[in-house]
This record gives C-alpha cells, sequence and structure tokens, in this order.
C-alpha cells in the first residue's frame, strides 16, 4: 500500500474541492494513484446524485455576467438543496466561474457539455455533488443580445437580471442598471402589451369580467370596463409600462427616453431562486 502524504491530500482537495477525509480515503482506495483518487470521487458524487435525484434543488446562487463591449449577456443558476449550501463562499465562486464560462455559449446542453478546468461542466457538477451531498444543478440559463446590455444581481445571489438597450449612448450603463433593478424588484412578466400571450390576457378579462359581476355592474358595459382594468394590467406588470422606481412620475419607457430621445428597452431575462 503506497504511502499518503498529507501534501498529496492537500492537492486532491485543492482539485476537486472536496473534504481532506474523503480526498484521503480516495487515495488509499487509488493506492496513491492521484487521476485514480479523482475518478473516484466523481463516482462517489455520481452515487449521490442517484440518490438525490428527486430532491427538490430550489435554492442556488443566480448569477448575470455581461462580456466585455456589453453586446451579450448570460444568467445561470447554480441550484442546491439548502440555502446553507447557496450561501457558502466556495459554491458562489463556483458559480461566478461557470457564468464566465458560459458567455461562450448559446444553449446550456452546449454549456453542460464544455471544458470546465479539465473536465465537462456536467462532471463538475457531478463531482460537486459527491463533495457537498446536494443535489447540485444548473437550472436556468438565459442569453440576451442587445446594442447594449446590462445586468443586477439582487443581494445574496436570489434574483439576477438583464437588461438590452437599443443604443450604447452616453448613460446607457447607468440606465441599463437601472431597468434590470427595476426587473429585479417589479417581476414584470413581459417587455411590453405584445409580449403578454393570448392566454393571460384572456384570464385577465375574465377575472375582472367576474368581479364586475359581482359588484353589480350591468351585462352590456363588461367589456368596456373590463378593457380598462387590461390597461391597468399591462402598466402594472409589463416592464416599460411600469412605474419607474425611482420617480413614480415616469414610466421605465419615459425614464429610458430621458437618458436619450431615440433609446428603447429591447428585452430583458430575470431569474430568480428561492
Amino acid at each position: 500500500m503506497a504511502k499518503i502524504t498529507a501534501a498529496e491530500v492537500n492537492n486532491l482537495r485543492k482539485a476537486t474541492g472536496a473534504g481532506m477525509m474523503d480526498c484521503k480515503n480516495a487515495l488509499v482506495e487509488a493506492d496513491g494513484d492521484f487521476d485514480k483518487a479523482i475518478e473516484i470521487l466523481r463516482k462517489k458524487g455520481q452515487k449521490v446524485a442517484a440518490k438525490r435525484a428527486d430532491r427538490d434543488s430550489a435554492e442556488g446562487a443566480a448569477i448575470a455576467k455581461v462580456n466585455a463591449d456589453n453586446t451579450q449577456g448570460v444568467i445561470i443558476s447554480l441550484n442546491c438543496e439548502t440555502d446553507f449550501v447557496a450561501k457558502n463562499d466556495s459554491f458562489v465562486t463556483l458559480a461566478n466561474d461557470l457564468a464566465d464560462l458560459a458567455l461562450g455559449f448559446d444553449s446550456k446542453e452546449d454549456f453542460l457539455a464544455a471544458d470546465f478546468k479539465g473536465i465537462s461542466v456536467q462532471e463538475k457538477l457531478m463531482e460537486q455533488t459527491g463533495v457537498i451531498g446536494e443535489k447540485i444543478e444548473i437550472g436556468s440559463f438565459r442569453r440576451l443580445n442587445a446594442p447594449f446590455v446590462g445586468s443586477y444581481i439582487h443581494a445574496g445571489n436570489k434574483i439576477a437580471t438583464l437588461v438590452g438597450l437599443s443604443a450604447n449612448v452616453d448613460g446607457a450603463a447607468a440606465a441599463a442598471k437601472d431597468v434590470a433593478m427595476q426587473a429585479a424588484a417589479m417581476s414584470p412578466i413581459a417587455l411590453n402589451e405584445e409580449g403578454v400571450d393570448q392566454e393571460t390576457i384572456d384570464k385577465e378579462i375574465e377575472i375582472a369580467k367576474e368581479t364586475l359581476r359581482k359588484e353589480g355592474k350591468p351585462e352590456h358595459m363588461l367589456d368596456q370596463i373590463a378593457k380598462g382594468k387590461l390597461t391597468r394590467f399591462f402598466k402594472d406588470n409589463t416592464l416599460v409600462n411600469q412605474d419607474f422606481i425611482k420617480d413614480s412620475k415616469m414610466s421605465v419607457k419615459q425614464y429610458v427616453k430621458s437618458v436619450d430621445a431615440n433609446l428603447e428597452v429591447t428585452g430583458f431575462e430575470r431569474v430568480a431562486l428561492g
């Protein structure tokens, strides 16, 4: 049996993030073979993942990243089972490292297959499942392209947003961040009226009509009053029509126009955990 040194254990720990005893036991089982020990730890992750496949992984870290010229952004969520793990510094660091990598990929599938420090992202997640003892997975993967993209991550990494603007003008960075904060705080369901699906619209109209009937309004007036309520629904729930949280005297659309008369919000992405 090979003699396992403290330095070898520490090197395996740095490479995998596994606990000291897990690393020592893996090296003992591998008879000192470093690569074999890593494989043993990965197989342990596979076994843990199989046992916890049906567990809920609603906690984690939502991370938004934007490329150097602010034309592309990505949000990923690294999901886990408990808030305790989600707040761990090494977990948040891993989430940020993975988000940096995700900027280079257009799909979740390609990202999971991508190389991450010598192994695939999917293999890294499996490895960390064994290390942490919880189900670890990529939940959301969202991309946004625009002439200018800004981002915002709410404290605690529970909400991350991206906002696209129509041009990279003076003040675009501040405006994009302000609107990204708006999207995080106010949880709009769509960019504008056109982005709301017909099923949602029909449902809101029917809710409004039923409420009006209970209030005793005449049947022939219901359609017209319901349309007014739908307008209010759009104002409250679509990003560009919402009251701007920093100045409720203007809408988000009006705020962006105050930065530059031709500037528009072209899109947004929002991921929330917990």
